[in-house]
């Protein structure tokens, strides 16, 4: 039991030191106060995703057309925002692309990329519907371990870059992910309009191409970072961006292995007059082309 206090009494002096050392700028900004916030919202995502399931399991899916026509196009909105904000502040601030420390000024610009930061954070709260939008309409077969990780470990990972990195490196894995979820946004708004508009959407493993490229990326961007010592930029934060996008892409290659080489060899087999045990993985990238 003693041992146990101990280690408790470390973790909250460490907190305690961790959040004296927060960007003051972001200090007041919703959901900045403190960590438990962004936690109980996590936590209550995982919630949702296995109570659920069960909850619709007797229960008609339901119809949401509309409501993901508007809600990919909220999305779009929101990232197009991101996007613009942070390639027109680090431009106008001159930004490294190779190696840029914070700012932690209340220069204009460093604001507008900091509260853009804070809105990419947010848009991984928002984001997180795209789960409860498959369990309600009985797509449970999309809600993948990869498409749950990715909702419930961006939120709380991006808490962290807002409060205490909100600049600097930060900017560039926020601006191209938010591009790319422009890009997806789009996809899943038109794929929403109906099947109708299916013929429209021949360019989906284009944008899951695209994907892992942007993971490709952040791991090359932040590793050359490190080798050039005295960027500035906290060295944790690039390690944690290595680590984490590769997890990503090691799931994403898997994901796209099955989702589309598979898919070929099964289509194959079936054309020469045989079927690979009745396991066909064709059609699976129709609602999922993402996730990050």
């Amino acid at each position: 039991m003693e041992v146990i206090q101990t280690k408790l009494h470390e973790f909250n002096h460490f907190y305690e030191w961790a959040f004296s050392v927060a960007d003051e700028r972001v200090s007041d900004w919703p959901l900045m106060w403190g960590y438990s916030p962004t936690l109980a919202i996590t936590a209550l995502y995982l919630l949702a995703v296995n109570t659920l399931p069960k909850f619709m399991e007797n229960r008609p899916a339901f119809n949401l057309k509309y409501t993901l026509v508007i809600y990919n196009f909220i999305c779009v909105l929101i990232n197009f925002h991101i996007c613009s904000e942070l390639l027109i502040s680090s431009t106008m601030l001159g930004y490294s692309y190779s190696c840029q420390p914070v700012s932690y000024t209340y220069d204009p610009y460093e604001i507008r990329i900091a509260k853009a930061l804070w809105w990419f954070y947010f848009s991984k709260c928002v984001e997180m519907l795209d789960t409860i939008f498959f369990i309600l309409r009985k797509k449970n077969n999309q809600v993948s371990f990869l498409h749950v990780y990715h909702h419930a470990t961006m939120f709380p990972i991006w808490y962290i870059g807002v409060k205490w990195v909100a600049g600097g490196q930060s900017f560039f894995g926020a601006m191209i992910n938010s591009f790319i979820h422009v890009i997806m946004y789009t996809y899943y708004g038109v794929a929403a309009l109906g099947p109708e508009f299916q013929k429209y959407l021949w360019w989906k493993r284009y944008l899951t191409r695209l994907q892992l490229i942007q993971f490709v990326t952040g791991i090359a961007h932040a590793s050359q970072s490190l080798i050039l010592k005295g960027c500035g930029f906290p060295e944790w934060m690039h390690w944690a961006l290595i680590f984490y996008a590769f997890t990503i892409l090691l799931l994403f290659i898997n994901f796209y292995y099955h989702a589309y080489r598979s898919s070929k060899r099964t289509k194959s087999t079936e054309s020469n007059g045989s079927v690979a045990n009745g396991h066909a993985l064709n059609g699976k990238m129709t609602e999922h082309a993402k996730k990050n």
